[in-house]
């Protein structure tokens, strides 16, 4: 590995890392995390690579943004992880951003299917089935997305 290499995915893991433990605790990905690190990659490249390190970190942000931008306007996921992955575009590129996207839907898919059902099962209640009131009282079920991302990172950079 590379220096520049090992700079890449020591700001990759402190920003995953960071953004696990905020939206498990939370729900929420802060702007000055997704923010702060975008910087950060933009100048990472810039300074190793110059312009076109700058050009393509910028590449990578987008790569990892606006997809998942189109998912939050379906309301499918929340606004910090497309600032997440935009962030992390910045820092790994367009093609390794892709790449944790599609390991994290994946994970996410099976993950979140899973934790779904435990909830599912943890609330239903046969007596009240035909209890309206009830079933008006229950809140939405959310599922923090770095549950998936962040081991998805971790099986990525293993599959390296």
């Amino acid at each position: 590995m590379t220096y520049l290499s090992g700079l890449i995915w020591s700001g990759t893991a402190l920003l995953l890392g960071a953004a696990f433990w905020s939206d498990v605790r939370t729900m929420r990905i802060p702007n000055i995390l997704t923010g702060g690190f975008f910087v950060g990659g933009l100048l990472l490249h810039s300074i190793s690579n110059g312009w076109d390190g700058f050009w393509q970190a910028m590449l990578g942000a987008a790569a990892g943004f606006l997809p998942l931008l189109v998912l939050y306007l379906l309301r499918g996921i929340g606004a910090g992880d497309v600032k997440l992955f935009g962030a992390a575009g910045a820092w790994l590129g367009a093609a390794s951003v892709l790449e944790l996207m599609l390991y994290s839907m994946l994970l996410g898919g099976i993950g979140g299917g899973i934790y779904l059902l435990a909830v599912k099962a943890v609330r239903f209640k046969p007596a009240e089935l035909s209890d309206t009131e009830s079933v008006r009282k229950q809140t939405l079920v959310r599922f923090p997305f770095m549950l998936a991302v962040l081991p998805a990172a971790i099986v990525m950079k293993l599959l390296a």
